[in-house]
């Protein structure tokens, strides 16, 4: 006679099936995305790249070279036609004006280390491959490094939401922001900008900030300052993540006064302060190499000249413009604000400190001269925002999954709709991309509907072989389209 399985243990091992299903499909589908990766570096990403090739290969801060051999557009912008840099591209230290951070560069310099190694032992057997940072086995390890912390932050964002909302709301919603949102194009298009890395450095501190939040030892707090700092390296506006610590703080400070509790209130200010002395070590690269540039600690380039209004004027086209706004170019995160509304009762804590950083984040970007990022899909700012809108979107999910009689039902119904939001900003980003709509400014939005239904079918296969087979020539295509097109915006 056959013994009979206990009913709770096959129950338990069914979800503890489900529960590594989720995280080996993320992985499954990260490893075929790769072959999107696109190792070029241009536009903003030139700044990003030089504070990793000059010290890796020249051991300076020198970028002279970086501008040289950077793409048409960028380089003939900051050049003359004897190939000297412009007089106005230097700094009163003498050094190029790169005004871009260096927490990209401190990313990627395992995987630039590790190329450069290997085109060095590939040159001593014969090779002859240029070992500068800019041949091909480099621009691949940055590509891949991108695409590496993207998927890092993904991940972190999917683990942080699966603890309050169930596996599956949590993957659907991970591979919804990751599809239908502006960070594919930055994961993979355009990897030597900062977005991917600074959403893999927000995920981690929140999952980090989250996951010692009940009770924090010292060692903790050293730490999570050195995420923040690490933040801070990659992006600046990620300091207004900062606030969830301040908050939580002083939530911490009020309740020992109330409570008259002197330890407690003496371990947060020990906390506070190791936290303060990791968040200042982690930016002594930001601040070091502005001390060097610029000439000061707290120089910033361009940033600290720029008109910034605070009365924050351009807070309605930020979200609704035709011009790079946050929902109308991406409305799958329209869902996920939602969903912060819709948190349970148990994560509605955590739903209101992502609120207020989400609300913050807002308001200094519509405080920005530059709120619509210029070549930008969508509002590329906001991709630091990720692990938020994974979160909001998790719950979304598992709100409208209760509308349903059958959980089969809502997650087959859940999974087409975030296909289709899918399949639409993919299209949208191959208009983006191949510059069938303008890359800067406003956009038309009968004309980029039309050719959603019209154009995108009849070329996306031809210049989808290209890409994966003939990348170099189709960017110099699309390089030039660029160039054609600023001549003819710029035309009296």
């Amino acid at each position: 006679m056959t013994e009979s399985i206990p009913d709770e243990l096959t129950t338990n091992t069914t979800v503890n099936a489900r529960y590594k299903l989720y995280p080996r499909l993320l992985l499954i589908i990260f490893i075929f995305s790769l072959p999107l990766i696109n190792p070029i570096v241009h536009g903003d990403g030139v700044g990003y790249y030089a504070y990793a090739r000059a010290p890796l290969i020249q051991h300076d801060l020198r970028f002279e070279e970086d501008w040289r051999r950077a793409n048409l557009y960028f380089a003939q912008s900051r050049t003359q036609p004897d190939g000297q840099i412009l007089p106005d591209q230097f700094t009163e230290t003498g050094y190029v004006s790169n005004l871009f951070t260096v927490g990209p560069a401190i990313l990627w310099t395992p995987f630039l280390a590790v190329a450069h190694g290997v085109v060095l032992i590939a040159d001593h057997f014969g090779a002859h491959i240029p070992a500068d940072g800019f041949s091909l086995p480099y621009r691949l390890a940055m590509a891949f490094g991108t695409a590496f912390y993207g998927f890092l932050g993904l991940f972190l964002s999917y683990t942080f939401a699966s603890k309050y909302v169930q596996p599956k709301w949590a993957f659907l919603a991970t591979v919804g922001i990751w599809t239908a949102s502006s960070l594919p194009v930055y994961m993979y298009f355009n990897p030597a900008w900062s977005h991917a890395h600074s959403a893999f450095t927000v995920a981690l501190f929140l999952w980090y900030w989250e996951r010692t939040q009940s009770k924090r030892t010292l060692v903790q707090w050293l730490t999570l300052g050195a995420i923040s700092g690490l933040a801070l390296d990659v992006y600046f506006p990620n300091g207004v993540f900062l606030l969830l610590c301040l908050i939580q703080s002083l939530r911490s400070y009020w309740r020992s006064v109330r409570e008259k509790n002197r330890p407690a209130l003496q371990n947060e200010l020990m906390g506070n302060l190791l936290y303060l002395t990791g968040l200042c070590v982690a930016i002594l690269p930001t601040l070091i190499t502005r001390r060097i540039i610029f000439g000061g600690l707290l120089r910033f380039g361009a940033y600290t000249v720029l008109p910034w209004d605070w009365s924050a004027p351009n807070w309605r086209s930020v979200l609704f413009s035709s011009e790079h706004g946050l929902l109308t170019w991406t409305p799958v995160l329209f869902l996920a604000v939602i969903g912060l509304f819709l948190a349970a009762r148990p994560a509605k804590g955590i739903a209101a400190y992502f609120g207020v950083s989400l609300a913050a984040f807002y308001y200094v970007i519509a405080s920005y001269p530059f709120w619509h990022g210029m070549s930008s899909f969508g509002n590329r700012f906001f991709i630091s925002n990720t692990p938020i809108f994974v979160f909001g979107l998790a719950f979304f999910f598992q709100y409208v999954s209760s509308l349903f009689r059958s959980s089969r039902t809502s997650f087959v119904a859940l999974a087409a709709l975030v296909a289709l939001f899918a399949v639409w900003n993919g299209s949208f980003i191959f208009q983006w991309g191949t510059h069938l709509i303008p890359v800067r400014g406003p956009i038309s939005w009968s004309e980029m509907v039309h050719n959603q239904f019209y154009v995108v079918p009849r070329q996306i296969t031809s210049d989808l072989q290209a890409y994966l087979f003939r990348r170099h020539a189709m960017m110099e295509q699309l390089e030039q389209r660029d160039i054609e097109q600023l001549k003819k915006e710029t035309e009296p």
